[in-house]
């Protein structure tokens, strides 16, 4: 795989266009419009200066990276793609739409993947057009940092689907976890209903945010508290990933903490707008309860 495509301009989709290029991989950018990919690529720009600022890349490295990037308005070039990356939003309405368009120029040998971090691989796949060629990579943020994907491999998903994405995923210095198509596949099904009871702990004020955070870090050697890493991954995404574990199912222990509910109803999503379970607003987060 040589040539690769990202669907979606945001945190995840940059990170896996930074990570793809800086192994030499070509790479395709898109989002809703080219303003959008244009501005995921400035964005992924602007990461490397503080890299090389801090010695941990030189500029010639930086900028032949960047030239491996293209933004692109719309899927029509992805036709060369060997492989093509959904990294939308978690709804599945979405991903849903944009694996029909996709599908459209798919070449004959490529490979759909999706970086849902919970919704059945199997279900979405009915949406592309060869189910054989469809599968699982779920990155985790920040891509560019961060070692590990999952490869998630549908009912349809033929076996030389899944060897040739695992060793695409080697190929980017990853280690690589298998899972099963089950609701949250391995991470996110331990990850999130833990960073859920920590809120039903905190609503039910058992503990102050910071004693929670602390307590995790310190009793479980864990280096974010569940509430910190909550705002880091978005409480948006926590609950987003929360409902599909409980539709999908139907098991009470997945149900969203009230609390969580109310904070992505108040818009406080965590880090990306400035307020979650801390307001970053100032020159240190403050908790907000």
């Amino acid at each position: 795989m040589r040539n690769i495509a990202v669907i979606g301009a945001g945190q995840m989709g940059t990170g896996i266009a930074q990570t793809c290029a800086g192994q030499g991989l070509k790479v395709m950018l898109t989002d809703v419009d080219l303003a959008r990919a244009e501005a995921g690529k400035a964005a992924i720009e602007k990461a490397l200066v503080k890299l090389m600022g801090r010695g941990k890349i030189e500029a010639a490295e930086a900028e032949s990276l960047l030239a491996r990037i293209t933004p692109v308005a719309d899927y029509a070039p992805f036709a060369e793609a060997d492989l093509i990356i959904e990294a939308a939003t978690e709804r599945e309405e979405i991903k849903n739409a944009i694996f029909a368009k996709a599908g459209e120029v798919l070449h004959a040998d490529a490979i759909m993947a999706s970086n849902t971090s919970s919704i059945p691989i199997t279900r979405m796949a009915n949406h592309s057009p060869d189910p054989a060629r469809f599968i699982g990579l779920h990155f985790f943020n920040p891509v560019p940092v961060m070692g590990l994907i999952e490869v998630i491999p549908g009912l349809a998903t033929a076996p030389a689907t899944t060897d040739r994405t695992t060793a695409f995923a080697r190929s980017l210095g990853k280690e690589v976890v298998l899972s099963q198509d089950e609701p949250g596949f391995v991470v996110n099904r331990i990850l999130l209903p833990m960073i859920n009871e920590a809120v039903f702990v905190l609503g039910q004020s058992t503990a102050g945010i910071e004693d929670i955070d602390k307590g995790c870090r310190l009793g479980l050697n864990h280096p974010m508290g569940p509430l910190q890493l909550a705002d880091f991954v978005g409480l948006d995404t926590c609950l987003d990933i929360m409902n599909v574990l409980y539709t999908t199912t139907r098991d009470s222990k997945y149900r969203a903490a009230p609390l969580l509910v109310k904070y992505v109803e108040a818009g406080w999503l965590g880090r990306k707008t400035g307020r979650g379970f801390y307001d970053y607003t100032g020159e240190a987060p403050v908790p907000t309860r």
